[in-house]
């Protein structure tokens, strides 16, 4: 094999190198699963976090949502440390995720202010939209990255599938900005978890006929360049 063929292997043997689908779904919805669950039933998990937070927030009418922090905090941290361990890699969306709650969560256990931890998600998404839409702009695409290298489209197919998803981003952004600043920190919980799942599953599920249209053959998608 010359140098040429080697370098073009390698991309395909990266691309190989996937941890298992359970665990992948642990990593990700692990983290929201509890954080709803702590913001539910507080007094579950107050051993846990009776360390972490003062008396004044234990007694405080948002005790669940201040709760649902430090374990969300925990949480993702484990979990980025579990899919390295077990990857060798630290996927994109987990890592910038993990900074944001990680910033946001501690603002809020900080400042005693749930206004923070509310406020990740937007900014969250919005960065994502902006990076995608930014992305398009300066000919560096993003998604892929986003996506793992787990598809292989046309060049215009990646293109308009990168507006799309940047303005629904957008969209999730501003929603997420309309129902904290409108409804109670339960609604708002729910609407994190399961809610923005959900709309992100049903996005999803609408792109697929888009991909399929626009999905390169197998064998052009062995040529492919992947992203990083």
């Amino acid at each position: 094999m010359n140098d040429m063929q080697a370098q073009a292997a390698a991309p395909k043997q990266r691309r190989g190198k996937r941890g298992s689908p359970w665990l992948k779904f642990g990593v990700e919805m692990g983290p929201l699963i509890l954080f709803f669950f702590a913001n539910a039933r507080p007094k579950l998990f107050a051993s846990v976090v009776a360390t972490f937070l003062p008396p004044s927030i234990l007694s405080d009418p948002n005790v669940g949502l201040f709760t649902a922090t430090v374990i969300l905090m925990a949480a993702v941290a484990v979990a980025l440390v579990v899919s390295f361990v077990s990857t060798r890699r630290l996927p994109a969306v987990p890592l910038v995720t993990a900074i944001l709650v990680l910033v946001f969560g501690g603002l809020t256990l900080y400042l005693q202010d749930a206004t923070f931890i509310k406020m990740k998600p937007t900014v969250l998404y919005a960065g994502f939209g902006a990076a995608l839409i930014g992305g398009l702009a300066t000919n560096k695409p993003v998604l892929p990255i986003i996506f793992d290298n787990a598809m292989a489209l046309t060049e215009s197919g990646w293109r308009l599938l990168t507006l799309r998803w940047g303005s629904f981003f957008f969209a999730l952004a501003l929603l997420n900005e309309i129902v904290w600043r409108t409804q109670s920190n339960d609604v708002w919980v729910a609407f994190k978890f399961p809610g923005m799942l959900i709309l992100i599953f049903l996005f999803s599920m609408a792109q697929v006929p888009f991909i399929l249209r626009h999905k390169l053959p197998d064998e052009d998608a062995e040529r492919a360049p992947e992203h990083y």
